[in-house]
C-alpha cells in the first residue's frame, strides 16, 4: 500500500507540472560543469576551549565545499607548522573533518586559533579561543580575570548622545562628550577614555571642557575608548568665533603665537593673521612682551609689521618671556592674541655647556674664522635674521660675536654692534634701507681679541623674500546636511610655506561675508556647518602665509542648503562596489567587472580604484594598487597562472570610499574556451507590476566565434539555485519580460551563445519587485498644431543632480541628428525634426538619480496618431463635452468608449458623434451627477493601428466641473423669462439729480416693473420701453439750506450761530457787519463745529451794534442769513438760484449687501460683497474690532471697478469671530458698514452655548 501510494502521487506530480519539467531539464543541459562548484562553508565550527596547565586540547571542525578546500590552522594569524614543533601539534584531516591538537598547554598556547578553508570559489574562516589555566589562579581570580581580558572575552564598545557641531566664542566656556556602554560590564574593569586634547573621565560620562575660548581651540574633537579589544571613536568640530571687538570696524585678534627661535640676544615670534579683518585692510601688527612673574606688558615694536613674524630683542639673558600679538586697522586695534608658551632667552647649547669650566685661548687673527659662511635665516623688508655656526676651535666659551654689513658694490665695511657683541650665532639686523643690496660677515672674539672676518654672505636685496600666496583656484561647493555645505577647492599655486585657508560665505545676492573658519585649515576641502537651510550660499577662499593673505579666489557658484541623498557627509563618500566578476583573462591580465555602488555618496562617481594581491599557498599577500578608473577595465602585469583577489573602491567629489570585501580567487591564465564569457552590468528599467525591460552589455570574451544570440533566466528572489528557468527556449536578444506576478520579486540573469554553444551566466541582478510605484508616468505622444510630433515625459522625483537620458531602441541619444531634446523642470521633450519611416523604433526616457524612472514608447505606423488629447468643456444648459481629435483616421475606423473600465453606448444618457471627415469625437452628457466621478477613455482603431486617450475626472476637478455644468443649467432655466442683463445702479446727472437704471432682458408685453423702496413698494409714473428694455427712476435734486441766524449770550461775550444741511472744504463763508466784511481778530472768530457755523465776540462794546449777515457760496449758487444785534429782529434774504448739493451727491456711500450678522461653521469659506458709490471713487477700508485690515492668504480683499468691495475669509476658524466693518472715504464725505461674525464649531449648534 505504501509502495503504490507514492508511486500514484509521482504520476499525480508528474501529470500536473509534465511541461515544467521538460523546461527545466532542457534549461539544465545548457548549464556548464562548473555550476556545481560552491565555496568553502563550515558546517560545525570550533569552539572555543578553557584547560589546566600541562594538559591537552583538541580544536575539530566539519567543513564542506566543492573542489575540496585546503584546511590551514593559525595562531595569532600565524600559520601552524606541525614539523616545526614535533611532538606539539598534531594535524588532521579525515574526509570533511578537520581537527588541531595541542599536547601539554602551557600558558604561551594561550592564544585565539584561526581556520581558514580555501579553493577556487572561494575562502571561509572560523575562530576559537583557548586560555590555559594555572591551579595558583584558582587562590587569585583578579589575574584570571586579566588574562581573560587579554584572550578570551571580546569587547564591544558603543558611544551613545554623542556631541555635535559646536560654536563658541572667545572667552567663553565649552563643554562636550558622549556616554559610552561596554558591553560585557565587568566590574574590575574600566576603558581607557582619551581626549586629543586634555580630558577627564566622569564615570561612563567623558566630558571634556574647555575654558576661555580661544581660536586656537578651533578643530576637529575626537574621543578615544580604548579597551582590550581595541578601541572606538567619536569626533566633530569645534568652531570658536572672535568676541566683540571693543571698536566696531577692529579686526580679529591674532592666533597661534609662538616661539619659532629662541636664543641669548632675541627670540623670533610667529603668528596666524586673523580671518576677520573688520572690514578694513590690516595695517600691520604689534607684538608685546612680559617677563614671567610680572604683569607689565612692552610693546616690542613702534610700528606695525605686517610680516607674521618678529624678532623680539632687547631681552635679559635666562629670563623667560611670554608674547602676544595685536592686529591694527584704519578703525582701531584687536583684541590681544593668546598668551604664548614662555620661553627663556637662553641659547640651546649653553644647557649643555652650564656647569663646566671656562678658558681663555688667544684667537689668531689669521687662523681662527667661523666654522660656516654666514646665511639667512629670515629676511623681510624690515629686518634680516643671520646665522652662523661657532669657531671650532677650543677656548670658545666665552666667544661672543661682531657682525659687519657693506652696501653691494663697494668695499666699506660698517659694524653694525658696535657697542656690545652678540652671545649667540644668530643676530637682528634692522634700520636697513629697502630695495638697497647688502653683504654681510661675522668676527669672533673674545677676551684675547677679535678674530678674521667670516667670508661674506652673497649680496641680497633688502625685501620680502617670501611673496604672498596666490589666490586659490575654483571652488566647489557640495550639498552635505540641512545646515552644512562641503566647500572643496583648488590649491594656491606655487604657495611656499603656506599655513592654510580660509573660507567665506555668503547669502547669494547679498554681498554680506561672514567666514566659516576662523583657524586656517591645511586641506583644500572644508565642511562650512551653521548655514540656514533653505538658503542660497556662494562661497570664496583665501590662502595665508607669513608674508600675508591672498586675494579672494572667485565665488562659486550658489548652492541651495539642504541635506545631500544619504544624509550629509558621513554618506558623502560612495559605499563599496560589489559584485567583482572577471570578464575576460589572458596571460598577463584580467578584464574586471563590477556593480555600482549602492548609495553613491549624493555626487556622480569620478572613478574606481582596484587593488590586487597574490594568493599562494592559501595565504593572501598585501594589496598593491591597480589605479583602475573605469567601470570595466584591463588589470595588467599580473603574472601567469597565479592566483590574485581583487578589491574596489569608489570615489567622487567628496573622497574615495572604503574598498568593497575581496573577490573570490581568480587565476590568471588565458581563457581558451569556444564559448563566450558572461554578460555583464545588467540593469534593470521600466519596472511594472507585470513587465520590466532588461538591459545587458555583450560579453568582453566572445568566444571562436561571435555572439549570435542570448538566454534570459528568470527566478523568484528567495527560491533555491535549482529554482532557475529559461524565458526564452530560443536564443534572443530581447529585452522585455512580462507575465510576472505583482508584488513578487524577482532575480535575473543573462548567458551568451555562439556557434560553440553557450557560455557562462552573468552575476545575478538585485532582487527587483514587480510593482508600479505611485507617481509612474509614461511617454506620452504629442501633435501640436502645426503638425509637429513629439515624445514627453515627466518625472515628479527629481533631485538636484537628475538628467534625463534619451535612447532608441536603447541605445543613448547623445546629439541626434533627427530629433531635438529639450528639458525644463521636471518635464523633458524629444521632438522629431522631420518624421519619417527611419525615425519608427523604439523611445526610452530614464531620469538618473532616482528610484528608477523611466518609461518607453514604441512609434510604429501602426499608431494613430492624435492632434488632441481627450479633453472636456461645457456647453449651453449646462451640457458636458468630451472629445479629441485624431490627426488622420479612415473611413472604417471604430471608436469605443469605456467609463472606469466599462463600455458605456448610446442612450439616454450617453450621445455619442464620429466625425471621419475631421477625425473629431464626440461624447455628450446633459449633466454630471456623483455616480460619474472616475476616469473616462475613448479607444480608436483604424485597421492593425491602434491608440487611446483618457481623462480622470476625480476629487476637486470633478466637484468643480459638476458645480459649473450646475450653475450653467440653473442660468439657462433663469434667462427663458424677464431677466436682468445689467443689475441695478445709479448715476448722478448734470443737474445733480440721482438716477436709478438697469437693463432687462426676454421682456413681454404683459410683462410690468415694480419699484421699492426700503421694502415698500413706490409709484413711478414711466412706462416701460419693450425695445430697448431699459428702466429708469430718477429722483429730484437735493438743496441746501440752512437754519435762522441766531444770538447766544456765553460766558466770553456774544455768539452768532446758524445750522447748515451740510458743510465741506468747498462751501465759502463770509461775515459781515453793516455791510462791511469782519475783519477777524482775538476778539472776534468764526469757525464751524459739526455743520453749525458761528461768529463770537467777546467782550462786546456799543460799535458791536448793527446789523449782521453770514454768506456761504459753493461756486454754483449762494446763501444769506441776517441778524440785527441791537435786537431790531431778524431779516433774512434767500438768493438761492437752485444750487446743487454737492456733498449728497457725490459723496461715498455703502450702497448696500451686507448683513448684520453672519453664522458660520468653522472650516468654511466666508464671501461676502457690497456696492460702493461716490465721485470720487472712494477709498476703501476693512475693519475688525476697529483695527485696520490687510489683505493676505487668510483675509482677501477686493475692490474691484471702484463700485465692488468683496470680502473672504478662507477657511473660517473661532478666532474670525469678531465685528467687521468697511469704511469709504472721498473728499465729499464718510460713510461705514457693520456686521458681526459668528463662528461655530461642527458638533455645535448655532447659537447653542455648551
Amino acid at each position: 500500500m505504501y509502495y503504490i501510494a507514492t508511486t500514484s502521487l509521482q504520476m499525480y506530480n508528474y501529470n500536473s507540472s509534465n511541461r515544467k519539467y521538460i523546461k527545466n531539464e532542457e534549461y539544465h543541459k545548457r548549464l556548464n560543469e562548473d555550476s556545481l562548484m560552491h565555496t568553502p562553508e563550515f558546517v560545525i565550527k570550533p569552539r572555543s576551549h578553557t584547560v589546566w596547565e600541562k594538559q591537552c586540547v583538541r580544536l575539530h571542525c566539519t567543513i564542506s565545499g566543492w573542489p575540496e578546500p585546503r584546511v590551514v590552522w593559525y595562531k595569532n594569524n600565524v600559520s601552524i607548522d606541525p614539523m616545526a614543533k614535533p611532538g606539539k601539534y598534531k594535524v588532521v584531516s579525515s574526509y570533511s573533518v578537520h581537527s588541531l591538537e595541542i599536547n601539554k598547554c602551557d600558558f604561551d598556547d594561550t592564544a585565539q586559533y584561526r581556520v581558514s578553508a580555501m579553493n577556487s570559489k572561494g575562502e571561509v574562516s572560523a575562530f576559537a579561543s583557548v586560555v590555559v589555566k594555572s591551579r595558583f589562579e584558582m587562590n587569585h581570580p583578579k589575574l584570571f580575570l586579566m588574562r581573560t581580558l587579554n584572550y578570551g572575552v571580546k569587547f564591544e564598545t558603543n558611544i551613545v548622545e554623542k556631541f555635535g557641531v559646536s560654536f563658541g566664542r572667545e572667552g567663553e566656556t565649552l563643554s562636550f562628550g558622549c556616554s559610552v556602554i561596554i558591553y560585557p560590564s565587568l566590574q574590575r574593569f574600566q576603558p581607557e577614555i582619551e581626549w586629543y586634547r586634555d580630558g577627564k573621565s566622569h564615570g561612563d560620562r567623558a566630558t571634556l571642557t574647555l575654558s576661555h575660548l580661544n581660536k586656537e581651540d578651533e578643530g576637529l574633537y575626537t574621543l578615544r575608548v580604548i579597551t582590550k579589544s581595541g578601541f572606538e571613536t567619536h569626533s566633530a568640530y569645534v568652531f570658536v568665533r572672535d568676541a566683540d571687538a571693543e571698536v566696531a570696524g577692529a579686526p580679529g585678534a591674532p592666533l597661534d603665537v609662538h616661539s619659532l627661535d629662541a636664543n641669548k640676544d632675541y627670540v623670533i615670534v610667529s603668528w596666524k593673521q586673523p580671518a576677520v579683518d573688520g572690514g578694513s585692510p590690516i595695517l600691520g601688527y604689534f607684538v608685546d612682551r612680559c617677563e614671567v612673574g610680572v604683569t607689565h606688558w612692552v610693546q616690542c615694536n613702534d610700528t606695525p609689521v605686517k610680516f607674521a613674524r618678529f624678532p623680539v630683542t632687547g631681552l635679559v639673558e635666562g629670563r623667560s618671556y611670554v608674547f602676544r600679538v595685536r592686529a591694527v586697522n584704519k578703525v582701531g586695534m584687536s583684541h590681544p592674541s593668546r598668551v604664548s608658551e614662555p620661553v627663556a632667552a637662553m641659547d640651546p647649547a649653553d644647557r649643555t655647556r652650564k656647569g663646566t669650566t671656562r678658558s681663555t685661548k688667544q684667537i689668531h687673527k689669521n687662523k681662527t674664522k667661523t666654522k660656516q659662511a654666514v646665511k639667512y635665516t629670515v629676511a623681510t623688508k624690515n629686518y634680516v635674521v643671520l646665522s652662523w655656526k661657532p669657531p671650532g676651535d677650543k677656548g670658545h666659551e666665552g666667544v661672543m660675536y661682531y657682525v659687519e654689513k657693506c652696501v653691494s658694490g663697494t668695499d666699506s665695511w660698517q659694524r653694525v654692534n658696535t657697542e656690545i657683541p652678540v652671545r649667540s650665532p644668530r643676530f637682528a639686523l634692522f634700520d636697513l634701507a629697502e630695495g638697497k643690496s647688502y653683504r654681510f660677515r661675522v668676527r669672533c672674539c673674545n677676551s684675547a681679541g677679535v678674530g678674521e672676518p667670516s667670508e661674506p654672505t652673497e649680496a641680497t636685496t633688502v625685501g620680502d623674500k617670501l611673496d604672498i600666496p596666490s589666490a586659490p583656484g575654483r571652488v566647489v561647493p557640495t550639498r552635505n546636511t540641512d545646515t552644512s555645505v562641503v566647500v572643496s577647492w583648488e590649491a594656491s599655486r606655487d604657495a611656499k610655506e603656506l599655513v592654510g585657508y580660509y573660507i567665506e560665505s555668503s547669502i547669494a545676492g547679498s554681498n554680506a561675508w561672514e567666514p566659516c573658519n576662523n583657524k586656517p585649515v591645511k586641506g583644500t576641502r572644508f565642511i562650512c556647518h551653521g548655514l540656514t537651510t533653505g538658503e542660497s550660499y556662494v562661497f570664496r577662499v583665501r590662502a595665508v602665509n607669513a608674508a600675508g593673505i591672498s586675494e579672494f579666489s572667485q565665488e562659486s557658484e550658489a548652492i541651495k542648503v539642504k541635506a545631500a541623498i544619504g544624509g550629509g557627509i558621513l554618506h558623502a563618500s560612495p559605499t563599496p562596489p560589489y559584485g567583482i566578476t572577471v570578464l575576460e583573462c589572458v596571460r598577463d591580465s584580467m578584464v574586471l567587472a563590477w556593480k555600482q555602488p549602492t548609495f553613491i555618496g549624493g555626487a556622480d562617481i569620478t572613478g574606481y580604484f582596484v587593488d590586487y594581491r597574490e594568493v599562494i599557498g592559501g595565504v593572501p599577500g598585501k594589496w598593491h594598487e591597480a589605479n583602475i578608473k573605469a567601470v570595466s577595465e584591463r588589470v595588467s602585469e599580473l603574472k601567469e597562472n597565479m592566483l590574485y583577489q581583487f578589491q574596489v573602491r569608489a570615489a567622487n567629489m567628496a573622497g574615495v570610499g572604503i574598498p568593497s570585501l575581496p573577490s573570490e580567487t581568480f587565476k590568471c591564465e588565458e581563457w581558451t574556451i569556444a564559448v563566450p564569457g558572461p554578460p555583464h552590468d545588467l540593469q534593470v528599467q521600466e519596472v511594472r507590476k507585470d513587465s520590466l525591460v532588461l538591459l545587458w552589455k555583450p560579453p568582453v570574451y566572445q568566444g571562436r566565434d561571435a555572439v549570435n544570440g542570448y538566454y534570459i533566466d528568470i527566478k523568484e528572489a528567495d527560491a533555491d539555485f535549482e529554482m532557475w528557468r529559461g524565458v526564452n527556449e530560443k536564443a534572443t536578444h530581447k529585452t522585455f519580460m512580462t507575465d510576472l506576478k505583482e508584488g513578487e520579486s524577482y532575480v535575473f540573469r543573462v548567458r551568451a551563445q555562439n556557434k560553440a554553444g553557450v557560455g557562462k551566466a552573468s552575476d545575478p541582478t538585485e532582487p527587483v519587485e514587480a510593482v508600479t510605484k505611485p507617481g509612474t508616468a509614461e511617454i506620452v505622444v504629442d501633435v501640436d498644431d502645426d503638425g509637429v510630433i513629439s515624445l514627453n515625459f515627466e518625472c515628479s522625483n527629481l533631485t538636484a543632480d537628475s538628467k534625463f537620458v534619451w535612447s532608441k531602441n536603447y541605445m543613448e541619444m547623445t546629439e541626434p541628428e533627427r530629433m531635438t531634446l529639450e528639458t525644463k523642470g521636471n518635464k523633458s521633450k524629444a521632438i522629431f525634426k522631420t518624421p519619417s519611416e527611419e525615425d519608427l523604433g523604439i523611445y526610452s526616457c530614464f531620469v538618473t538619480h532616482t528610484d528608477g524612472a523611466s518609461a518607453s514608447y514604441t512609434l510604429s505606423e501602426e499608431i494613430i496618431p492624435l492632434k488632441t488629447e481627450l479633453a472636456v468643456e461645457l456647453l449651453e444648459k449646462g451640457r458636458v463635452r468630451f472629445w479629441l481629435q485624431a490627426e488622420k483616421i479612415s473611413a472604417n475606423g471604430k471608436v469605443e468608449y469605456v467609463f472606469n473600465d466599462n463600455m458605456i453606448h448610446q442612450g439616454e444618457k450617453y450621445k455619442m458623434n464620429f466625425d471621419k471627415n475631421t477625425g473629431v469625437i464626440e461624447m455628450f452628457m446633459e449633466s454630471l451627477g456623483k455616480e460619474d466621478e472616475g476616469t473616462f477613455t475613448f479607444q480608436l482603431q483604424d485597421g492593425k493601428a491602434t491608440n487611446q486617450s483618457s481623462l480622470v475626472l476625480i476629487g476637486d476637478v470633478f466637484k468643480q466641473l459638476q458645480k459649473e455644468s450646475e450653475f450653467q443649467k440653473k442660468e439657462w432655466i433663469r434667462k427663458q423669462g424677464p431677466h436682468f442683463v445689467e443689475y441695478l445702479g445709479y448715476e448722478v446727472t448734470p443737474e445733480c439729480c440721482v438716477r436709478l437704471k438697469c437693463k432687462v432682458a426676454n421682456m413681454k408685453k404683459d410683462s410690468v416693473a415694480l419699484w421699492y423702496k426700503d421694502g415698500r413698494e413706490i409709484k413711478v409714473n414711466e412706462k416701460l420701453d419693450f425695445s430697448e428694455g431699459v428702466l429708469t427712476l430718477e429722483i429730484a435734486q437735493v438743496t441746501n439750506s440752512s437754519t435762522p441766524l441766531k444770538i447766544q449770550s456765553t460766558e466770553e461775550g456774544i455768539r452768532l450761530y446758524t445750522f447748515v444741511s451740510y458743510y465741506n472744504d468747498e462751501l465759502h463763508v463770509t461775515w459781515h457787519h453793516k455791510d462791511a466784511a469782519i475783519a477777524f481778530t482775538e476778539r472776534i472768530k468764526s469757525g464751524v463745529v459739526g455743520e453749525q457755523l458761528w461768529l463770537q465776540i467777546s467782550e462786546p462794546t456799543e460799535k458791536d451794534k448793527g446789523k449782521y449777515a453770514i454768506e456761504f457760496f459753493d461756486g454754483k449758487g449762494g446763501l444769506r442769513r441776517t441778524v440785527e444785534l441791537a435786537g431790531q429782529g431778524e431779516e433774512t434774504h434767500d438768493h438761492i438760484r437752485h444750487a446743487p448739493n454737492l456733498a449728497v451727491c457725490y459723496r461715498a456711500r455703502v450702497a448696500g449687501g451686507l448683513p448684520d450678522v453672519v453664522t458660520i461653521q468653522e472650516g468654511k469659506s466666508l464671501n461676502l460683497t457690497c456696492d460702493i458709490w461716490g465721485e470720487p471713487v472712494p477709498e476703501v477700508t476693512w475693519l475688525k474690532n476697529e483695527r485696520e485690515m490687510v489683505s493676505n492668504d487668510h483675509y482677501i480683499l477686493k475692490f474691484d471697478s471702484g463700485k465692488f468691495a468683496s470680502f473672504t475669509i478662507t477657511c473660517v476658524n473661532t478666532s474670525d469671530s469678531g465685528k467687521y466693518s468697511i469704511l469709504v472715504k472721498n473728499k465729499y464725505g464718510t460713510e461705514s458698514g457693520d456686521f458681526t461674525v459668528s463662528v461655530f464649531l461642527p458638533d455645535e449648534e448655532p447659537g447653542k452655548k455648551k
